[in-house]
C-alpha cells in the first residue's frame, strides 16, 4: 500500500473500533457458570458511535496523488525531487534538461525587470509530466524576499524594502505589501517565493554574520519579531497561491561564513531546544509550503554532518520534535562551495537518505547526475526506495494544493 493510500485508510479506520463492551448487568452475570434470568430486552443498549466520515474532496485527492505516484517510473519519480536552475533573463532555456531528466522544478535566478507577461509565456513553455492519468506542471520558484535578495525588481515591480526594514512595519502594512508582491508572482506563472527568511541575527552581530546580516535579510534581532513577520509574510503568500518557504533550517544568523561560498562553516550556538528556532515554527504553523535547510554544521545538534545530510536535523529535529511534514527542500547545492567535496549525485541521495524532498541545484548541469544517482540508489535499496516514494508523495502533494496536479477521472 503506497503512502497516501494508508493515510486515508488510517483517516477511515480512526474510531471505527468500538472500546466499549456490552453494558454490564447484576454480579451474577460475571460469575463463571452463572445463568442470567435477566432478558435481554431489558439490557441497555450499546451505544454505536456512527462511522467516521471522510472529506470526498480529501479522499479524491490522496487517491490522485497515489495513483500519481504509482505510475511514475523510477526517473519519473526521481525527477520530480530535482529543481533545476535556469536565467530569470531566459526562463525556458531549461526545456531541455527538464525532458531529458524528467524534473518538476524550476528555480529562477538572475536579476531582471522585465514584465510578468513577458516572463510567463517563458514560464508556460516549460514541460510538464505526464503519469497514467495525471498531468504534472512543473513548480517554478524564485528568491523574491526584498532587500539585496530581489530577482524581480524595477519596473512594475517595483522596490522591495529589505526584510530588516519590514520587521519594523505594523502586520498590517506587512501583510498588505506581501500580498501585492505575491499577486505579482502568481500573475507572472511563478508558484513558489524562496522567503521568508526565518534567522535571527543577534543584536551588534550583523556586521559579521555575511549570509544574512550583511544584507539585512533578517526581520529582526529578537525571535518575537522574526516570528511576527515570518507568520505574516508566509500567510500572505499562501493566500494568495504563492507557496512560502522558510528558511535557513535551523538558522543561518550565528555563522561567521556565508554556505555560498566558504566551506566549514560552522554553527556552534544553536540546540535542538533554542529559541532561535521560534520563528521556523511559526512559519510551519502559518502553514509554509515548504522549509529549506541550511548546508552549515550545527555542532551542538549533529557534529558530524552538514544540516543538508543530516537525519538529525531534517528528520529528528524538523519532522518528528517539530512536527513538520511538508515539503522539505536543500538551499543550493549546486554550485554551494559547503558542499563541494561530495559528489552531485551523491549531495541528492544523502539528502533524500536524511529525509529531505527536493534538491536544488541552480547550475541546471548537475540535475541530471542528481536523477540517476537517485534512481540508481532507489533501484538497490529498498529502504531508499520507500524515501523517494514517501518524497514523491510530499512533493506531489503540495503540487496539488498550487494546482499543478490533476487527474482525470475515468
Amino acid at each position: 500500500m503506497g503512502l497516501t493510500s494508508a493515510i486515508t485508510l488510517g483517516l477511515v479506520l480512526a474510531g471505527c473500533s468500538s472500546g466499549s463492551s456490552a453494558a454490564s448487568g447484576s454480579d451474577a452475570m460475571t460469575q463463571p457458570g452463572a445463568t442470567s434470568t435477566t432478558d435481554s430486552r431489558d439490557l441497555p443498549q450499546e451505544s454505536v458511535s456512527p462511522s467516521p466520515t471522510v472529506d470526498p474532496a480529501v479522499a479524491q485527492a490522496a487517491a490522485c496523488v497515489q495513483s500519481t505516484v504509482d505510475a511514475l517510473s523510477p526517473a519519473g519519480r526521481a525527477g520530480q525531487l530535482v529543481m533545476a536552475g535556469t536565467p530569470l533573463t531566459n526562463a525556458d532555456s531549461v526545456v531541455s534538461v527538464m525532458k531529458k531528466n524528467h524534473l518538476g522544478s524550476a528555480f529562477l535566478h538572475g536579476r531582471s525587470s522585465r514584465s510578468a507577461a513577458g516572463l510567463k509565456r517563458e514560464i508556460n513553455r516549460l514541460p510538464s509530466v505526464r503519469a497514467g492519468s495525471a498531468t504534472i506542471a512543473p513548480l517554478v520558484s524564485i528568491d523574491q524576499e526584498g532587500g539585496a535578495v530581489q530577482s524581480l525588481r524595477g519596473g512594475r515591480w517595483g522596490t522591495l524594502a529589505k526584510a530588516r526594514v519590514q520587521g519594523t512595519w505594523s502586520t498590517t502594512r506587512l501583510s498588505q505589501k506581501t500580498e501585492i508582491w505575491a499577486k505579482q508572482l502568481s500573475r507572472a506563472g511563478i508558484t513558489m517565493d524562496l522567503a521568508p527568511v526565518a534567522d535571527t541575527v543577534p543584536s551588534g552581530t550583523e556586521r559579521r554574520n555575511p549570509p544574512i546580516g550583511v544584507f539585512g535579510r533578517e526581520y529582526g534581532t529578537d525571535t518575537a519579531t522574526v516570528s511576527r513577520a515570518v507568520t505574516t509574510v508566509t500567510t500572505a503568500l499562501e493566500k494568495n497561491a504563492v507557496i512560502a518557504t522558510v528558511k535557513h533550517f535551523p538558522g543561518l544568523g550565528r555563522v561567521t561564513k556565508n554556505t555560498d561560498t566558504s566551506s566549514g562553516v560552522v554553527d556552534t550556538r544553536t540546540t535542538a531546544n533554542d529559541t532561535y528556532l521560534r520563528p521556523f515554527q511559526a512559519g510551519i504553523d502559518a502553514g509554509a509550503g515548504a522549509v529549506m535547510i541550511s548546508s552549515a554544521t550545527y555542532r551542538r545538534i549533529d557534529p558530524d554532518n552538514r544540516a543538508v545530510f543530516s537525519s538529525k536535523v531534517i528528520t529528528g529535529l524538523l519532522r518528528e520534535q517539530m512536527g513538520y511534514q511538508g515539503v522539505v527542500m536543500t538551499d543550493d547545492v549546486g554550485a554551494a562551495k559547503a558542499v563541494t567535496d561530495v559528489a552531485p549525485g551523491q549531495r541528492a541521495v544523502r539528502f533524500i537518505n536524511a529525509g529531505g524532498d527536493l534538491v536544488l541545484t541552480v547550475p541546471s548541469d548537475q540535475a541530471r547526475a542528481m536523477m540517476v544517482a537517485i534512481t540508481k540508489k532507489a533501484a538497490v535499496n529498498r529502504n531508499f526506495s520507500k524515501k523517494v516514494e514517501a518524497s514523491v508523495t510530499r512533493v506531489l502533494t503540495l503540487k496539488q494544493k498550487a494546482g499543478l496536479l490533476t487527474c482525470n477521472e475515468g
